[in-house]
């Protein structure tokens, strides 16, 4: 076995190691520490204003000559939901915020601005992003012959087999496999589904299927998981929660200590912050939404309504209103280290169990 495989070559990287993309975490200096190491690092912008998104990708490109990917939400922004529901949502937050004492400005479903992946794949053909990844879906048609004509590196995110399917028939080249364990929305697409597949049963099925490369993500936090998941045919892996508490994560330092603190059954799936389903640590927004009974708006709504209330309370450093997506294994990440040392213990602990990758990235 060797670190050099298929997907390294497909990316230029020297080693299979792809840092998940954590909107709200990640920033250019840890994309830009996992490339410069020789690993692919991953840059967020979700549904965020396309001139940020610019913004960010040439920071990046000042901290790296490395190739980066970017990474999209690919759905499609679906109606708005009725003022009663967006309102008694916004009514019930309001309450909930003023008992705790955080001042909130209130939502307009009227004024606000949602983009699109649309609004923000031209930016990155400008900008000649030589990998894209994304999630919650597959780009449609148009977009899809857009990056293939500028042979863009595309990698698409499946929750079970029939997505990596799917993911391979539109002739995307590289598959994550996301696990049950992993942190933050669930890549799921197909209408009516959420599956809950381990990442140790879901890899190899999803690799005896298609034949494209495959990326095993969920609950790889050492050399340990990446050697599990080469040896159960992954050609590489993609953690995200390892990289939580380094001194380039975005997340706050109450956020931190709440992972640091965290335990196997710490976290939970939730629709509270965004109206997708989510792994992360339970807080007071997430109890209060939950209990409410109300009808959760659908992702973006849902995700816009909480926006302000997220960014008030990261400012105080106070994680009752923080979405602190995070894994199943987060709690073993270790805290004020940079990324380049999880980078480097990954690859080490790995060579240590299998002695045959050192030398050959």
């Amino acid at each position: 076995m060797q670190w050099n495989n298929k997907l390294t070559a497909l990316l230029d990287i020297s080693y299979p190691i792809i840092q998940a993309p954590m909107l709200g975490i990640t920033t250019p200096e840890m994309v830009a520490a996992i490339s410069n190491y020789g690993g692919l690092g991953s840059l967020p912008v979700g549904n965020i204003d396309p001139v940020n998104v610019r913004a960010l990708i040439q920071q990046t490109k000042t901290l790296t000559s490395k190739p980066f990917a970017v990474n999209l939400f690919t759905y499609d922004i679906p109606i708005a939901p009725d003022n009663s529901s967006f309102d008694a949502m916004q009514a019930h937050l309001q309450t909930t915020y003023t008992r705790s004492g955080l001042g909130v400005p209130t939502v307009d479903l009227k004024t606000l601005e949602l983009f699109s992946y649309k609004d923000i794949l031209p930016i990155l053909l400008e900008e000649n992003i030589p990998i894209v990844s994304f999630t919650f879906g597959i780009p449609d048609t148009q977009s899809l012959d857009q990056l293939k004509a500028r042979n863009v590196i595309m990698i698409g995110t499946a929750t079970s087999l029939e997505e990596a399917v799917q993911l391979e028939q539109k002739g995307i080249h590289i598959i994550v496999a996301q696990g049950m364990e992993a942190g933050g929305h669930r890549g799921t697409f197909l209408p009516g589904a959420f599956p809950q597949i381990g990442t140790m049963a879901l890899v190899p099925q999803i690799v005896d299927r298609v034949g494209v490369p495959v990326i095993a993500a969920g609950g790889i936090m050492d050399g340990r998981g990446v050697a599990a998941a080469l040896m159960l045919g992954a050609s590489g892996v993609q953690p995200g929660s390892a990289f939580l508490l380094t001194k380039e994560s975005m997340a706050s330092e109450a956020h931190k200590a709440a992972i640091a603190a965290a335990t196997d059954t710490t976290t939970r799936y939730t629709r509270a912050f965004s109206g997708r389903w989510a792994r992360g640590l339970s807080n007071t927004l997430i109890a209060s939404v939950e209990e409410s009974e109300l009808s959760i708006l659908p992702y973006p709504y849902q995700d816009a309504l909480t926006q302000p209330a997220r960014k008030a309370s990261k400012a105080l450093d106070n994680p009752s209103f923080v979405a602190m997506w995070a894994g199943q294994a987060a709690g073993m990440a270790k805290k004020g280290v940079n990324t380049t040392d999880v980078l480097k213990a990954l690859v080490e602990g790995a060579e240590q169990l299998i002695p045959s990758l050192k030398g050959q990235s």
